[in-house]
């Protein structure tokens, strides 16, 4: 008995723990509260195969239950041998097709579902985004914008737009829980994938495929504009020019630095060199001031900034940064830090979006 109530006990402080965390997380990073057109038709096969698994499951347990009462051994029973069944017929075409239908029911919604959101027959009227997956970031590249910009990827609501896969290195997996599906980046062949995002905010993405040691730090984020302020963000990214920045004394000295240490290599400061098809060895920075996370996760203080450049395998291992520059000091890593705090091309942010999410 005590042994009994002991489990008893695990169990519901187990099951309480559960319903707790059941809680935790937020609305613009969880499948089961779409805010797009592919994630509501997951939805709608994440339901459909939930109620034929609890219909199965119900089933199974009813059966369970009329076998423990009434056919239960009781005490003082004779031993008797259960009438076999083996090869009936009837039986056994029922136990077959009963399961094919089901998965039937299932797969037919499923494939349905997954190629439609991979038709991109009306690609060309719409915006198209290439996106590149990298250890551990991600590259956008707007065609018909001539803009190039890494990590937050912004496009307007209601407004379908096709998104252009593949990969500079190892697999990677886009994925934006809130907003649709996840889809595979291979180093060869492109995959397509549509969003439609119904409301504006900011959506949090993963990278869905293991990819190495920061696999679980290749965040990003989509952030959804109105119509108009999509407008206004390409038209401030397309005419902004780093060299002409009002930058205060201290950030003109981490400009300076920027370029001596050939930072500037790696990393693109504007869209004024624009080349299609052109991927940096590091994240676009032409917006990094605007960004609400850099590096996928830290939040974009000096503090923070000056460790990533100083030490960033600290903070997120196996990224390509690591060694790639020249030791630098605290005054010249603040200073390089403010420079980079300052590039700022537009007032439509993720900061300003956030709320809205």
């Amino acid at each position: 008995m005590k042994g009994w109530m002991g489990k008893l006990r695990a169990f519901i402080l187990l099951g309480s723990l559960a319903f707790v965390l059941s809680g935790c997380g937020r609305d613009n990073l969880t499948a089961l509260v779409p805010k797009g057109y592919g994630a509501h038709i997951s939805m709608q096969l994440i339901i459909l195969t939930t109620v034929v698994m609890t219909f199965v499951f119900l089933v199974v347990i009813v059966l369970y239950v009329i076998v423990l009462t009434r056919f239960r051994k009781k005490k003082g029973d004779p031993v008797i041998t259960p009438e076999q069944v083996e090869g009936n017929k009837t039986l056994e075409a029922v136990w077959t097709i009963i399961p094919i239908i089901l998965v039937v029911i299932m797969a037919v919604p499923t494939v349905f579902a997954t190629f439609h959101l991979a038709d991109d027959s009306d690609a060309a009227d719409h915006i198209n985004i290439n996106v590149t997956g990298n250890q551990y970031w991600w590259h956008y590249d707007y065609q018909n914008e001539e803009i190039a910009t890494s990590q937050d990827l912004y496009i307007p609501v209601n407004t379908k737009v096709y998104i252009h896969l593949i990969t500079n290195d190892v697999l990677h997996s886009f994925w934006v829980p809130s907003l649709s599906g996840k889809l595979d980046a291979n180093p060869e062949n492109e995959n397509t994938l549509y969003i439609e995002a119904y409301e504006e905010g900011v959506y949090f993405g993963k990278c869905a495929e293991l990819c190495g040691p920061s696999h679980s730090l290749m965040d990003f984020k989509i952030v959804v504009v109105s119509e108009e302020e999509y407008d206004q963000w390409v038209a401030d990214m397309q005419n902004f020019n780093s060299e002409e920045l009002d930058l205060d004394p201290v950030a003109q000295e981490g400009k300076e630095l920027f370029e001596e240490k050939a930072c500037i290599s790696c990393h693109a400061t504007d869209t004024q060199n624009y080349s299609a098809g052109s991927v940096p060895i590091g994240p676009d920075l032409t917006q990094f001031g605007d960004r609400s996370r850099f590096a996928g996760f830290l939040d974009p203080t000096k503090e923070n900034l000056v460790k990533w450049i100083q030490n960033p395998e600290s903070l997120k291992p196996g990224n390509l940064m690591t060694g790639a520059y020249p030791k630098l000091s605290d005054d010249e890593a603040d200073k390089i830090a403010e420079y980079l705090l300052q590039l700022k091309p537009s007032s439509v942010t993720a900061e300003s979006k956030e709320d809205q999410s």
